[in-house]
């Protein structure tokens, strides 16, 4: 196995909570307008990149619709040695494609050394890559076309417009990278398009956490583990904390304290806002889950360095009484949404100060992406919720007039039965909850499982850092020898 090291990984409403969770020359599209860039824009650490946008068909797939969007992306050629140098093409997620091009510092790191270009490419429905601008959202139909494979088509005609109108890209060989939704999209494109992309890495992948590929319960597990081993008393904490709420939402004096002692910026006064209030507890803890990285980092909130260990230092006694025991859950959650101690109020509506679109992820939940999670309360330090598909399927149809498909992903990518596929690296790590639905171990010589011990949320995709663990540097080693291999691949073929 080419892995670091191949360890086996191991009511709040989570209804909401899981659709709230889910972070490519010819003449046939010469017709397409390329727009011309703008300014040079400045990214992180001083990198640069400059802004084009392309017109998409809003649907690839059928001829009724006949319809164009611009698509937004990002090109940094400095490093580029063409004719037919590589092309590291990000496979933008759900968010504004900025924010990922600037999160994602292993592309820029490796990119002299590849004598590559980079290309970032904004998903459809999210950032400014809207089919139907400002009513993108307002209507089912309107959101017909906002699925996965409609994404993977516009990356596979934009890169085969990049190499017909970009001189000396015509040869290049292009490897799609990935983190998180990126990263499912980044294998998904290899393997459905595998003539358009020669290999793909993907990131935090969790391409088996759909129908009961995996276990519901493992997701919840990974993020009790992590504060476990943070700190004694830190999960026991947090389990014993939901009682401690359902006891105080009993009374409106103590909804009132409640609402005081968390510094809400709206207070809390029915059961609907006291699941509400837990909902957001519970995505905190797994956000903080996805980001304990060993340095400080703002790619959700602005953090200090393994912030679950700073956390655990207000829940070591988790057999306080109850009023003393949410105090301490309110220190720990001030550290995530109020580090630098400029926020006058929490809000519980939302979890991340970034750019991520709940709105856009929310209905791909509601369709295709349907991912069971559930919890125990035993094995982790959550309330007891089972994974219930009808409920989720009634809160769908009263969000968005639609009802999930929960078996379409595996239909349409094959599940685990993704053995004929090739060239495809699947890195985890060992805090990340979104491990649970990755791919851990070995499928064959060419599709081929990292695992990072110490590694959050796609930390191999960042930059390097003095503090990354020594996991991670070989991670990114092994993936860079991979990559190297693809090409050569690639050259070998074409001569």
């Amino acid at each position: 196995m080419a892995s670091v090291v191949t360890t086996q990984l191991p009511g709040t409403n989570y209804l909401l909570l899981a659709l709230n969770l889910l972070a490519a020359c010819t003449t046939s599209v010469l017709s397409f307008q390329f727009i011309s860039a703008r300014q040079a824009q400045p990214s992180t650490a001083g990198i640069t990149y400059k802004t084009y946008y392309f017109n998409q068909k809003i649907d690839q797939f059928g001829f009724a619709e006949d319809s164009t969007y611009k698509q937004r992306y990002l090109i940094s050629d400095d490093h580029w040695k063409k004719p037919g140098g590589p092309i590291l093409f990000y496979t933008g997620n759900e968010g504004d494609i900025a924010l990922f091009c600037n999160n994602t510092g292993f592309m820029w790191d490796v990119a002299e050394e590849f004598g590559a270009m980079l290309v970032f490419a904004e998903h459809r429905y999210y950032g400014e890559s809207l089919p139907f601008g400002d009513l993108s959202f307002s209507d089912p139909k309107h959101l017909n076309y906002l699925t996965s494979e409609q994404a993977l088509a516009d990356f596979a005609v934009l890169l085969r417009h990049l190499k017909g109108t970009i001189d000396g890209a015509q040869n290049s060989p292009v490897i799609a990278i990935g983190g998180s939704y990126g990263g499912m999209l980044a294998a998904w494109f290899r393997m459905k398009y595998p003539h358009v992309v020669v290999g793909a890495l993907a990131a935090s992948a969790p391409i088996w956490l759909f129908e009961d590929l995996v276990p519901c319960n493992s997701y919840y597990e990974i993020v009790t583990n992590d504060f476990k081993k943070s700190g004694p008393g830190c999960s026991e904490s947090i389990s014993n904390s939901w009682a401690a709420i359902n006891r105080m939402a009993e009374t409106g004096d103590s909804l009132l304290w409640l609402s005081n002692a968390f510094h809400l910026c709206s207070p809390l006064k029915s059961r609907e806002d006291v699941a509400a209030f837990k909902g957001w507890l519970s995505e905190t803890w797994v956000n903080l889950a996805m980001v304990d990285y060993p340095y400080p980092a703002n790619f959700l909130e602005p953090l200090p360095a393994w912030p679950i260990q700073v956390v655990c230092k207000y829940l070591k006694n988790p057999k306080c009484g109850d009023k003393e025991l949410l105090q301490n859950i309110f220190q720990a959650v001030n550290v995530y949404y109020n580090y630098t101690g400029n926020a006058e109020c929490l809000n519980i509506s939302q979890t991340s100060s970034g750019s991520v679109s709940d709105l856009g992820w929310s209905y791909q939940a509601c369709t295709e992406m349907v991912m069971p999670l559930c919890s125990d309360g035993i094995n982790d330090m959550f309330e007891a919720q089972p994974w219930d598909l009808q409920a989720y399927s009634d809160e769908c149809y009263k969000q968005w007039g639609v009802r999930p498909r929960d078996t379409w992903i595996t239909t349409m990518y094959g599940g685990k039965n993704i053995s004929a596929h090739s060239n495809i690296v699947f890195s985890n790590g060992g805090l990340d909850p979104w491990s649970s639905g990755g791919v851990n171990e070995n499928i064959s010589d060419t599709l081929v499982a990292i695992v990072i011990p110490e590694g959050a949320h796609h930390l191999d995709l960042r930059s390097n850092n003095a503090y990354d663990p020594k996991s991670v540097l070989q991670a990114r080693a092994l993936e860079i020898q991979y990559m190297k291999r693809w090409i050569e691949q690639y050259k070998a073929n074409k001569n």
